[in-house]
């Protein structure tokens, strides 16, 4: 049968609306929340929750201004600091600041990094921001996965995981960020290592009172605000927001218990793991962990509320004085 051209011209035509038609509804049937499409998502979609704010409504830290620290009339020496150094150069991000905004997005020479807290589970790490070569800003979604933030990036608004560190959707879904060694300590013992060290200020160009903590008695209190999976059955029996510092390292993963370590009374001791040797590096004082590996390197860890580790990892190992 010989066709036309305008009847070519109609097939087309009805082509082109049948394919926009069906990508519409494709698209109206994806799941979406907070604008972030969750069509391809690693998670189950039902646990995205929202934490309340919507998209940047909890807004990062896009030109973080640093001072030195003669000038942090801002911060008291007792008051808890998320921190790191690259080469010669040291930073400090006040936990106050941070409970505000969760993310600050900074770098050190050509090192892109995203500096990220969950004030729902007392979660700090820091991740380079260097994305298949590519440097990426991050902002927070307003989803929780876990009751942990969902970051996004703001090149493909692929949603990460925090505890997890990798994309949980988008394009980069499957991507990890790779974590860099941070340390979750105080400010008086942080200035006392690095003297030169310089600090986030409170001129973040936002009007905030970071006096006061948005989250006030939430980690003494055994309430959660979002469900998580039980961590019924695992060893020990500690507070949910006890806080502990997390081990992953390939398969060999294990939660040291703040309480615990403070039990066992050393500054420093060794623990073998699925035959791998740790030193495990305690501060009582200061409340704060590392750990090294057989090598003597420090390896990047997260430091969090209980609850909140064996949610992401029922089975892992936990470390109790024996």
């Amino acid at each position: 049968m010989k066709v036309t051209n305008q009847l070519k011209s109609i097939i087309i035509i009805i082509g082109i609306t049948s394919a926009v038609f069906v990508s519409s509804c494709n698209a109206q049937n994806s799941p979406s929340k907070n604008g972030f499409d969750l069509s391809n998502a690693s998670i189950p979609v039902e646990k995205i929750l929202s934490g309340g704010p919507g998209k940047d409504g909890i807004p990062a830290i896009d030109h973080p201004v640093l001072v030195d620290k003669d000038q942090a009339d801002f911060i008291k020496d007792s008051d808890r600091v998320l921190a790191l150094t690259i080469g010669s150069v040291a930073k400090a991000y006040p936990i106050n600041i941070l409970n505000w905004h969760e993310i600050v997005n900074d770098k050190i020479g050509d090192q892109a990094f995203v500096v990220t807290y969950c004030p729902l589970c007392g979660t700090g790490a820091i991740f380079s921001a260097d994305i298949r070569g590519r440097h990426s800003s991050f902002g927070v979604s307003g989803l929780l996965y876990n009751s942990d933030v969902l970051l996004y990036d703001d090149l493909t608004e692929s949603l990460f995981s925090q505890i997890l560190s990798k994309a949980v959707s988008g394009p980069l879904v499957g991507e990890h960020l790779k974590p860099l060694v941070s340390t979750h300590t105080t400010w008086g013992k942080w200035k006392e290592l690095h003297p030169n060290t310089q600090i986030l200020s409170t001129n973040t160009g936002y009007a905030r009172d970071y006096t006061r903590n948005p989250y006030e008695g939430y980690a003494s209190s055994r309430v959660l605000y979002f469900p998580v999976p039980s961590s019924t059955g695992s060893p020990g029996s500690f507070h949910p927001k006890e806080t502990v510092v997390g081990l992953i390292d390939g398969n060999r993963i294990k939660a040291y218990p703040f309480s615990e370590l403070n039990k066992n009374n050393q500054s420093s001791f060794k623990d073998l793991i699925a035959g791998k040797q740790y030193q495990i590096i305690w501060d009582g004082q200061n409340k704060s962990a590392q750990i090294k590996d057989e090598n003597g390197q420090i390896i990047p860890t997260i430091q969090g509320f209980y609850f909140a580790w064996m949610a992401f990892y029922p089975d892992s190992e936990v470390y109790i004085l024996k």
